[in-house]
């Protein structure tokens, strides 16, 4: 009996170690391997690809288990990432430089975002940058060392119009003389709402470099598991070009992860992704979403450098990027 047992189990067994072989080398990674992604926000329309690639089983194809921790206001994606609770995380270039400043060894594989949606709003009186001299001027603490350096450099702006920007609009509403930061798919749209007339500067349409929405790992993380970072890259820009043609299955989970989010900000945010190309314009057209340019990633290193935020002593350029992955992947829009 034993014998015959033995002759039904083997076989069988052979099989299925087989079936699992072949799995490992169709995805490039062991079947539903963990892996978890930090975002820098609620769940949004600007997440919209990573939600969709969950949605529509993009990361299952791919052999992973993918979880997305939506970020907040309070919550240090870096320190999440950094203590193994992340196993890359979303950010900006600019961010990931500082971060290298500080000795945490980070390096960014892709970024979704060809522009940077970040902006600065103010109200219909303000053309220029130019004419925000003497206005007060909201932004956020992280901003201090990203865009708001680029910013006084080159427009004659200065610290001391600041204050700190709350998420809030309430206190630009209330304030004709103020700007405020924000991103292009979601303070004008609350504004709007709100029956207030702006004006919107987009960064990138002035020459600020940086890269936004991007996927940013551990150097260890990279190293050790290139195959599995590789596999999540791939699935996202599907992702993200699946979203763009039918964005319905995501918004469907970005809603159950966000109770606050409305169709009509979806709508919204997703008509200004289309509209300004920031997923699909720009090296995207010819290299593929996601995709990163060496020479703009010096150029935001340069800027960091001049305006002495990052120091060239602790920050060697080539460690802070790795555009292999993704230069191997080119998924065209």
């Amino acid at each position: 009996m034993k014998s015959t047992l033995k002759s039904i189990i083997q076989p069988v067994a052979r099989a299925a170690a087989a079936a699992l072989c072949l799995s490992s080398l169709v995805t490039g990674v062991q079947a539903q391997e963990k892996f978890v992604y930090q975002t820098n926000w609620y769940a949004q329309a600007e997440h919209g690809g990573f939600y969709q690639a969950v949605a529509t089983g993009l990361y299952q194809k791919a052999g992973l288990d993918v979880t997305i921790k939506a970020g907040g206001p309070q919550l240090n994606s870096l320190q999440l990432m950094a203590a193994g609770q992340a196993d890359c995380m979303m950010s900006t270039d600019f961010a990931m430089l500082i971060a290298r400043n500080t000795g945490v060894p980070v390096v960014t594989v892709a970024s979704v975002f060809q522009k940077d949606p970040q902006v600065l709003i103010a109200h219909e009186d303000v053309k220029r940058f130019e004419d925000m001299k003497g206005k007060t001027i909201f932004i956020g603490a992280a901003s201090h060392r990203t865009f708001w350096p680029w910013l006084k450099a080159k427009y004659g702006l200065n610290d001391a119009q600041l204050r700190p920007y709350t998420f809030n609009i309430q206190p630009f509403i209330g304030d004709k003389n103020s700007v405020m930061q924000g991103f292009l798919t979601s303070e004008p749209f609350s504004l709007q709402k709100a029956g207030v007339k702006t004006n919107v500067l987009m960064f990138s349409d002035f020459g600020y470099p940086a890269y936004n929405t991007t996927i940013s790992c551990m150097e260890k993380t990279v190293q050790e598991r290139e195959k599995v970072v590789s596999a999540f890259v791939r699935a996202t820009m599907e992702g993200w070009k699946s979203y763009l043609a039918n964005p319905a299955p995501g918004n469907d989970l970005i809603k159950k992860a966000n109770q606050n989010m409305t169709d009509e900000q979806l709508a919204y945010s997703v008509a200004k992704l289309k509209e300004q190309e920031m997923i699909t314009g720009g090296d995207a057209k010819r290299d593929g979403i996601g995709t990163m340019n060496e020479a703009r990633l010096k150029a935001s290193y340069d800027l960091m450098v001049e305006a002495k935020v990052i120091e060239l002593a602790k920050v060697n350029f080539s460690s802070t990027f790795n555009t292999k992955i993704i230069k191997d992947i080119k998924v065209l829009p």
